[in-house]
C-alpha cells in the first residue's frame, strides 16, 4: 500500500523558502519525496538553504512584491523543472506599530507583499493546475486573523485576507482538482517572532500565559502540517484553516 502521506513525483513551489518556516516546510516536503523550488529576494540565503536541503531543492530569485515578474518566473519554473503540484504561499513580512503611527507607505508595503503578491502568484501556478485537472495551494494565514494582536494593523489585514480567500479559492477551483488550504501557526520560533517578541515582554509573558501547551512551536510543527494538507492523506480536505498553535487560539 502506497504511504499516504508521500510527496513523490510531486514539485512544490514554496516562496519565502530561504529561512525559518518556509525552509522548514521545504525540509520537510523533501523528507516526504517531493521537489522544491524555493524563492526569495536574497540570492545568497537561497543558496545556502539549497546546501542544506540538498539536490532535490532548486532556488529562484524573486521579490513576491514585484507583481509584473511573477508570471515569467512560474512559466520558468513550469518549463525548466516541470509541473508545480504544489504551491506554498509562504513569503511575507511585518512592521509593529500602533495604527496612529503607521505611515501609509509602511501599510502598502506589508499589503504588497502579504496580499498582493500571493493574490498573483496563486493566480499565476493556478493557471496551470487548472489546465491539468491537479495541484494543491497551501497559504500561510495566522493568528492575527484569529483573534485581535495589537500593532500589527496591515499584518492582520493581510492574513484576515488570506482567510476569506482560501474559501473562495477552495470553492472556484474544487472542479479542476485544485485544492486550497491555509495554516495558522502560532508563536513558532523565528527571526521575526524572537525580535516581537523579546522586544516586548509583557506580550511575551502573555503568549505563554494563553497558550496550553506552555510554549512556543518549532518550524519544523508547520512543515509537518503543510506535508499532510499537500499529501493524499488530505485528499478530500478542502477550505480549510488548521491551527498550529499549541491551542493558544483556543487558550483562555
Amino acid at each position: 500500500m502506497q504511504n499516504p502521506f508521500s510527496l513523490d513525483n510531486q514539485l512544490a513551489l514554496i516562496t519565502g523558502g530561504g529561512t525559518g518556516i518556509g525552509l522548514a516546510i521545504a525540509q520537510k516536503m523533501i523528507e516526504a519525496g517531493a521537489k522544491v523550488v524555493i524563492t526569495g529576494r536574497r540570492k545568497d540565503v537561497l543558496e545556502e538553504a539549497c546546501q542544506k536541503l540538498g539536490e532535490k531543492a532548486n532556488w529562484r530569485q524573486h521579490d513576491i512584491a514585484d507583481l509584473e515578474s511573477t508570471a515569467g518566473v512560474v512559466e520558468e519554473i513550469e518549463k525548466s523543472l516541470g509541473p508545480i503540484d504544489i504551491l506554498v504561499n509562504n513569503a511575507g513580512i511585518n512592521k509593529k506599530k500602533i495604527i496612529t503611527e503607521v505611515e501609509t507607505p509602511d501599510f502598502l508595503q506589508v499589503i504588497q507583499t502579504n496580499l498582493n503578491g500571493l493574490f498573483v502568484m496563486t493566480r499565476e501556478v493556478a493557471k496551470f493546475m487548472k489546465e491539468r485537472n491537479h495541484g494543491c495551494i497551501i497559504s500561510i494565514s495566522s493568528m492575527a486573523a484569529m483573534y485581535g494582536l495589537p500593532y500589527v494593523s496591515a499584518y492582520a489585514m493581510s492574513k484576515s485576507a488570506v482567510l476569506g480567500v482560501t474559501r473562495t479559492w477552495a470553492q472556484e477551483l474544487a472542479p479542476f482538482g485544485i485544492r486550497v488550504n491555509s495554516i495558522a501557526p502560532g508563536f513558532i520560533y523565528s527571526e521575526m517572532t524572537n525580535a516581537a517578541l523579546n522586544s516586548d515582554p509583557e506580550r511575551k509573558a502573555k503568549v505563554f500565559s494563553r497558550t496550553p501547551m506552555d510554549r512556543m512551536g518549532n518550524p519544523e510543527d508547520i512543515g509537518y502540517g503543510a506535508v499532510y494538507l499537500a499529501s493524499p492523506a488530505a485528499s478530500f480536505v478542502t477550505g480549510i484553516n488548521l491551527p498550529i498553535d499549541g491551542g493558544n487560539s483556543i487558550g483562555f
